[in-house]
């Protein structure tokens, strides 16, 4: 162990809001920071404790970055720690969401305001056509794993099937594969190695022994999951007593808190479960309108899947029923991001005890595995959902019977200046590998000068 002393729960909250004012990039960019300021720096823990809590994060629903901060700050300085850590990653994104969504609400038709999510559209299909790729050349190892990518972006975006039953029988598959010990299902779905610098656990603070308070303990176990579980379903369960299952609150309150259990696979799966059931179900928002809020989440900090905030804040603004429409969506905001990540400090309050029984499961590693194929099937589903949606004007079902419900777009109404940006983004994101940030920017200043020039 080096010659630092401990951090107090104060120290540490300083590195964590350091961490959550930062954690801009979506998850790759998040964990990569934590490495390089909790491993690399502040040497709190070593680099077999990070990968052994990382892989373990990527077992749950939900975002993994914001869900390895609560690990760690839960190894540092018990349950206190974890919720300490938990919240400073998440609230600076918390508040920047829901101010763009302000701006948005108030300002979304006028002109320049217009003009830039116009450009922030293009740059955002294209990053979303990036994740594609990056998980695809990841996950699709064998035709076993292509073949389940396929099958799950033909029952989404042919059949409609809904996220969850996809996640749920591509789990299924894996582990029933590897049970029967077939070679396309073994290995692993874990993070390697993460950051340039290695650090041996012993050379840390917390050391190569686990802190006495991760022990085994089910009487506290159950204490904190029966807290969690109250302080997430509670407000639920309010909402649909008080308010009947038709209100907007209470649907909020449902479909995101079913989201948090069945979220695998990151933000961009995410995004195509909302589309499918926040656009096309429940009316909250238009197609480009959830580009426009992953616009927002890709330019501030915090976890992607803070979207939904927006998504919360557009559906219960515009259902606002005898509440001020501003009062109505920000209510509608935080209920969201509560029912979103109030379940994570339970996975993790809950689990971490006894990751070392899951940690080499086989069957549950082969879970993820197939799970993480299905979702590179999902947000290919999304790419072709947001493209048809930002290039042409008029989309229209064109197949339908025998359970077929496929829309295609009309291609006398295609927008040329989109179709531009786009490619100009494309080509911004693979030929020269620009990252989020100077792709965004770019597009949305590119946006604002089409408007200008009444091209867009």
């Amino acid at each position: 162990m080096q010659d630092s002393s401990y951090p107090t729960l104060a120290e540490a909250a300083r590195i964590w809001a350091r961490i959550g004012l930062l954690s801009f990039g979506g998850p790759a960019g998040q964990i990569a920071l934590m490495h390089r300021i909790l491993v690399e720096e502040q040497r709190w823990l070593g680099e077999k404790r990070f990968l052994h809590a990382l892989n373990y994060c990527m077992l749950l629903p939900g975002p993994e970055a914001m869900q390895l901060a609560v690990y760690i700050g839960w190894l540092m300085h018990r349950t206190w720690g974890g919720i300490v850590a938990g919240v400073l990653f998440v609230l600076p994104g918390v508040a920047a969401i829901m101010a763009l969504s302000w701006i948005y609400a108030l300002y979304g038709n006028v002109g320049p305001v217009e003009a830039l999510f116009f450009g922030l559209k293009a740059a955002v299909l294209a990053i979303v056509v990036q994740a594609v790729i990056r998980i695809g050349s990841r996950a699709l190892k064998n035709s076993s794993m292509l073949a389940i990518a396929a099958a799950s972006f033909v029952a989404i975006f042919g059949f409609a099937v809904p996220f969850p039953i996809i996640i749920l029988v591509a789990g299924l598959i894996g582990f029933l594969g590897a049970r029967a010990g077939l070679p396309a299902f073994r290995g692993g779905g874990g993070h390697g190695k993460v950051g340039d610098v290695q650090v041996a656990d012993a050379e840390t603070l917390l050391g190569e022994d686990s802190p006495e308070h991760t022990r085994v303990n089910r009487a506290w176990a159950l204490r904190i999951s029966t807290v969690f579980l109250v302080l997430w379903l509670a407000p639920v369960a309010l909402l649909f007593a008080m308010l009947g299952p038709a209100n907007v609150f209470a649907q909020i309150a449902g479909f995101f808190s079913v989201m948090a259990v069945v979220t695998f696979g990151g933000a961009y799966a995410v995004l195509a479960y909302v589309a499918q059931e926040a656009v096309q179900n429940f009316g909250w928002l238009a197609p480009g309108e959830m580009l426009d809020g992953l616009g927002m989440a890709e330019t501030t900090p915090g976890p992607l899947i803070m979207v939904t905030q927006f998504v919360g804040y557009m559906g219960a603004f515009r259902e606002a029923g005898g509440l001020p429409p501003l009062l109505a969506g920000t209510l509608g905001g935080l209920l969201t991001t509560w029912v979103t990540f109030t379940p994570c400090f339970l996975w993790i309050f809950l689990g971490a005890p006894f990751i070392e029984r899951l940690r080499d499961n086989k069957m549950l590693t082969a879970a993820l595995t197939a799970i993480t194929a299905a979702v590179v099937g999902v947000i290919l589903n999304l790419a072709v959902w947001f493209g048809m949606h930002v290039v042409f004007d008029e989309v229209r079902g064109a197949v339908s019977g025998i359970g077929l419900d496929i829309e295609v777009p009309v291609l006398a109404s295609i927008d040329i200046a989109a179709a531009a940006l786009v490619g100009a983004a494309v080509v911004a994101v693979f030929r020269y590998r620009l990252g989020p940030v100077p792709v965004l920017a770019g597009c949305a200043i590119a946006g604002l000068l089409l408007r200008a020039l009444s091209l867009a």
